[in-house]
């Protein structure tokens, strides 16, 4: 019994003199290293060691860690941040991307249904000249379709296009008819004296003010959306600075050299980590909030003129009117046409059964191998509702990077109240150190990560955003090229990622950081999952005199490195 009782106490001498513990420590430390799939198992020490090598986990005490190890913790704090802040954002992103395909789907049905109006109108008053007109009807609605989806086509040329291909057909059928069709030569020179006689009045220019109007607030409301989506890519791959590497690493990983695989940070250490890391990223906080409140006063102003679903709707409306004035003007239309082209020159008279017959085949056949497309029903207010929506859901997010530091501490990376926790050198009650706000200013006091200023990258993104927002107020008229500037993958494609990069990065061979940032037009998605994200005010606790804090930790950790060894010694002498 007394060589049991010489025994223990000469096991507990020697490890309190380690000033570390069980070994076995290191052992739950491999365990969580190669859970995580931080590095080769090979890094780690097989007992404790000095840890004087160290440059971020720096202990007084022995330590699992190897330099090597310090560095692969390093890569994977990065990697956890970077994956937290995709999750974070990735409702947002989604919700914005299933709209931009749900509106483009809904223009899609929306051209597809006012070309067939349209055509419908036209069989059912004016069947003799319907099945000629219909190329020129679909070229009309094909060019509206590009003109939103981003072609910078002339609204007002394609519009007057479509004119002057109708009128010589009507011109043939209802101003001037006769025998036989009007020859190929006479009727381009009618096509070509269209804008000089003004047959349809002032129709064209209302269409094509109608369509620019309304196109344009429907353009650039994809534009926004595409710029939306871009903002979140651009920050969801945000390069972190050194500074904020190594305070991750001290946040994350640096408990685990000294066995506390299971410790979270302090809310106050987290929060103060955070805000540095994210300092850039809340500058666009104010933009980002204009940006919304902008999206919801264009959304207000498209209605009437403006409004996309109503002016396309009532395309066959105004054509149905626009022929009709010209056959009520025709004796005077017809007299200027004769008086700039002469005397209607037609086609032989032998050719015209067969002609007539060759082209009511033809249209016959047509008519049968290219069916009319169906008219898929839309609500009357389709798109406003499905605008209003979008718009509901969006605002949830308004404050998203105002907030994002607080809401990832809350819900994913801090200890709960009342727990201990990690203060970035050991497990305490509480955090002890100022606590600072959002943004680059007030880095300033931040004691745990040094931010030099503002990034380059986020900078590019708030000039975006700020152009977005005077266009979508109306401040700013939209030029030739100018929405393009803004769009997803267009200007600067080629930009350098934020953050200085050295060997820590990893990012040797990655072209000196240069990437190309191209987001694809977007598919159709699944459903949306709704998220909603809290905001907390900054933590304050009253400050603690340093000797009372070492003299706490160091109470503690020799209690626990006792206990870890008498335990056993009793349990042996329990069993004896």
């Amino acid at each position: 019994m007394g060589a049991l009782w010489r025994h223990c106490v000469f096991l507990l001498a020697c490890c309190c003199g380690s000033g570390f513990g069980s070994s076995n420590k290191c052992d739950e430390v491999r365990k969580v290293f190669q859970l995580r799939q931080i590095g080769p198992n090979q890094l780690l020490p097989l007992s404790p060691r000095p840890g004087s090598d160290l440059q971020v986990c720096m202990s007084k005490n022995l330590t699992c860690c190897t330099k090597k190890m310090e560095e692969k913790y390093q890569v994977a704090a990065r990697r956890d941040i970077q994956n937290l802040l995709q999750t974070s954002s990735s409702s947002l992103k989604f919700l914005i991307s299933r709209n931009v395909a749900a509106f483009q789907e809904t223009f899609e049905v929306l051209m597809r249904q006012a070309e067939n109006h349209t055509f419908t109108i036209l069989q059912q008053s004016y069947h003799n000249l319907a099945d000629e007109a219909m190329g020129a009807v679909r070229e009309l609605f094909t060019d509206i379709g590009l003109f939103l989806l981003g072609s910078e086509l002339n609204v007002d040329e394609l519009v007057q296009r479509f004119f002057d291909a109708l009128f010589p057909l009507v011109y043939n059928h209802l101003i001037n008819p006769g025998l036989s069709d009007i020859s190929p030569g006479y009727a381009e020179c009618v096509r070509s004296v269209s804008r000089d006689v003004r047959p349809f009045g002032v129709a064209p220019s209302i269409l094509a003010d109608q369509i620019a109007r309304s196109g344009v607030s429907g353009k650039l409301l994809l534009q926004a959306l595409h710029l939306g989506i871009e903002v979140i890519n651009t920050t969801d791959h945000l390069q972190l600075s050194r500074e904020c590497r190594r305070a991750l690493l001290k946040m994350h990983y640096c408990p685990h050299c000294q066995g506390l695989t299971q410790s979270k940070p302090c809310m106050g250490y987290c929060l103060n980590v955070m805000r540095g890391c994210l300092a850039s990223m809340a500058e666009i906080d104010t933009h980002w909030r204009e940006f919304v409140r902008s999206l919801e006063g264009l959304s207000a102003r498209m209605h009437g003129p403006q409004d996309l679903e109503q002016v396309l709707l009532g395309v066959h409306t105004l054509l149905h009117d626009a022929v009709g004035q010209a056959q009520k003007n025709g004796p005077r239309l017809s007299a200027q046409v004769h008086k700039l082209c002469g005397p209607p020159s037609r086609k032989p008279a032998q050719s015209v059964s067969i002609q007539s017959s060759s082209s009511s085949s033809s249209s016959s056949s047509s008519r049968e191998s290219i069916p009319l497309k169906a008219a898929v029903r839309v609500s009357a207010d389709s798109l406003a509702v499905k605008r209003r929506d979008f718009l509901s859901g969006l605002r949830l997010y308004r404050t998203y990077y105002g907030g994002l530091a607080d809401q990832l501490c809350v819900s994913e990376l801090a200890s709960g109240d009342g727990l201990s926790c990690w203060n970035g050198t050991e497990l305490v009650k509480s955090y002890t150190l100022r606590v600072v706000g959002n943004g680059i200013k007030a880095q300033s006091a931040n004691p745990e990560v040094k931010v030099k200023g503002a990034d380059p990258v986020i900078n590019q993104i708030i000039d975006k955003l700020k152009h977005i927002n005077q266009l979508l107020q109306g401040k700013s008229i939209p030029k030739l090229g100018s929405l393009d500037q803004i769009e997803t993958g267009s200007g600067d494609a080629e930009g350098r990622y934020s953050g200085d990069c050295d060997d820590e990065d990893g990012c040797s061979g990655s072209g000196g950081g240069e990437v190309k940032r191209k987001v694809s037009r977007v598919s159709k998605l699944s459903p949306d999952v709704t998220g909603d994200h809290k905001h907390h005010h900054h933590y304050h606790h009253p400050p603690a005199k340093d000797s009372e804090i070492e003299g706490r930790s160091r109470s503690l950790r020799l209690t626990g490195a006792i206990w870890v060894l008498v335990l056993p010694c009793l349990h042996m002498l329990q069993v004896l």
